[in-house]
């Protein structure tokens, strides 16, 4: 009885623990994988130290910089911040730095990408980054597989298939498998040839 009449943990105590992780700082910017690499930074440090929303839009405020400090203090008289939720802060956030249409032409860019002549690794590159921007995929793991093996180049996705991979992460070791296999496939006919050429040419006397 006596513990349930103590005071709440004073809120500063996660102000200073959120401090103590560097939490990056945002001036704003038209790149927006570097909005949504902020956004994700900061839910990172919020789950860590299990911050309820108010404390949350408190954090990333204080981190906001310049343009985005200017554009914070016009929003607020826009927003109620005495029930403004996170979701609601990312709402507008987003809305004045991640516009809609650029969202709607990556997930465009993301649902028709190919490796074409990429390596596995910058594919695997492009698809992570791009598969942010369509949570539907990222929270279906067969529907995320799927999706990487119809971007895979077919050589590629032939020999993945035959190693029968249950996710994502063993179909991308999978792929740096056959990748590196087709490269030793590639040398050795090379060698071979040029052993063949050398064959072939007359010997000097």
């Amino acid at each position: 009885m006596e513990q349930a009449r103590q005071a709440p943990r004073p809120q500063t105590d996660i102000y200073e623990q959120f401090r103590r992780l560097n939490p990056n700082e945002f001036s704003g910017t038209t790149d927006p994988f570097l909005v949504e690499g902020w956004i994700r930074s900061l839910e990172l440090h919020f789950q860590y130290l299990q911050m309820g929303d108010g404390d949350r839009v408190r954090c990333a405020t204080y981190m906001l910089r310049d343009d985005a400090s200017l554009w914070w203090e016009r929003a607020v008289h826009e927003l109620n911040l005495a029930t403004l939720t996170w979701d609601q802060f990312k709402e507008a956030f987003y809305g004045k730095y991640f516009l809609a249409d650029v969202r709607g032409l990556l997930t465009r860019e993301f649902m028709g990408l190919r490796q074409g002549d990429s390596t596995v690794a910058e594919f695997i590159w492009k698809f992570d980054r791009g598969c942010h921007f369509v949570p539907l995929i990222v929270r279906d793991a067969a529907q995320k597989l799927r999706h990487f093996m119809d971007g895979l180049r077919p050589t590629l996705r032939r020999d993945v298939l035959l190693m029968r991979s249950a996710s994502y992460d063993a179909a991308t070791g999978c792929a740096f498998q056959a990748e590196q296999a087709l490269r030793d496939i590639d040398f050795e006919i090379q060698r071979k040839r040029s052993q063949a050429q050398s064959r072939s040419q007359p010997q000097k006397k």
